[in-house]
């Protein structure tokens, strides 16, 4: 039974992922309670919450809607195959429902009217395909956490753990990091499993010869193309070794050729340049982190003089295509 002093600790907080709340003070739909417990389960869980407002601070207006809370409940679970628990809060200021909404079923993203909902902001919308298919990735193993049974500690390169190892001091503060061993250092972070190298630690710390024994899809191929015309490219490079140690040289060799474009804005004409070093390097990071390494095939970078082609091998999830991925999300 929620308690009113943890209503309150709920109303002071912030709005996200997993927590809504909605005035409804006459009434709400029933369908639309099913499109944010949906979303809410797609997101891990939460709590949907009426009588309150949305907006901060937030107040207790009660609300009128589902008088018949068991019915409700039951209509969720018949519409969700979830168990939503429905709770009725009597505060001083009015009547309050707490719907408790459990993680979708792992593997399975929950979806209605033919369509998976996810959080945005304060709104709901179409989940979008990468996270669709993260969800789908659940169910199947982690390939990148298991271990290269043929692989060993002298396959990582020492000058790579070490950046990694200031990456993780920098983004944690934690200076204990600094005086661990590198086996040590690697098994903290779980790319040393029970002493047996993970292919995730292959990907971001192996060295050339080690990828190419081991994993020689891991590579990305980067290409330099003047013009649109088949033929060889004008410069051609093969990072084939632990990703870590490659992202600075690749964003590097891009801005080589990364030519200024001039916008006016008003009396001012601006200098911007044509690719953008954290656009350029969230792409290139989404493209090395979201592929499929169990299919053969690289990581391909093509450059061109106004814009730059990113291709990892993979594929979308279960019924999407191309052609409807901005508004299908109903598997065929």
């Amino acid at each position: 039974m929620t308690s009113l002093d943890q209503l309150r600790e709920w109303m002071a907080g912030e709005e996200g992922e997993h927590l809504e709340f909605k005035e409804a003070k006459s009434n709400f739909h029933f369908e639309k309670l099913v499109d944010y417990c949906v979303a809410l389960a797609n997101e891990g869980g939460g709590r949907m919450i009426l009588g309150v407002t949305d907006k901060q601070p937030r107040r207790v207006v009660g609300t009128q809607a589902f008088r018949e809370l068991q019915r409700t409940k039951a209509g969720l679970v018949g519409r969700l195959h979830l168990r939503v628990d429905a709770e009725e809060i009597a505060h001083p200021d009015g009547r309050v429902l707490v719907f408790t909404v459990p993680p979708h079923p792992i593997g399975m993203p929950l979806q209605h009217r033919g369509t998976y909902w996810m959080r945005a902001g304060e709104d709901l919308a179409p989940m979008i395909g990468d996270k669709l298919k993260r969800i789908f990735d659940e169910a199947g193993p982690d390939f990148s956490a298991e271990i290269c049974p043929r692989a060993s500690f002298a396959d990582l390169d020492p000058a790579t753990i070490e950046q990694f190892r200031a990456m993780w001091r920098r983004k944690s503060g934690n200076r204990a990091l600094d005086s661990l061993p590198q086996e040590q250092l690697l098994s903290d972070a779980e790319l040393l499993v029970d002493g047996g190298v993970t292919y995730a630690a292959l990907i971001l710390l192996g060295t050339r010869q080690a990828l190419g024994k081991h994993l020689a899809q891991a590579e990305v191929i980067f290409e330099y193309r003047s013009h649109e015309a088949a033929g060889p490219a004008q410069q051609r490079v093969e990072y084939r070794q632990g990703f870590l140690g490659s992202l600075d040289d690749l964003w590097n060799t891009i801005n080589l050729r990364n030519d200024q474009q001039h916008f006016q804005d008003g009396l001012v004409i601006l200098d911007i340049p044509t690719f953008n070093e954290a656009a350029i390097r969230e792409a290139i990071l989404n493209a090395v982190s979201h592929r499929d390494y169990r299919l053969a095939g690289s990581v391909f970078i093509r450059q061109y003089p106004r814009r730059l082609e990113i291709v990892s091998p993979g594929g979308f999830p279960p019924g999407i295509t191309a052609e409807n991925i901005l508004w299908k999300q109903l598997l065929s």
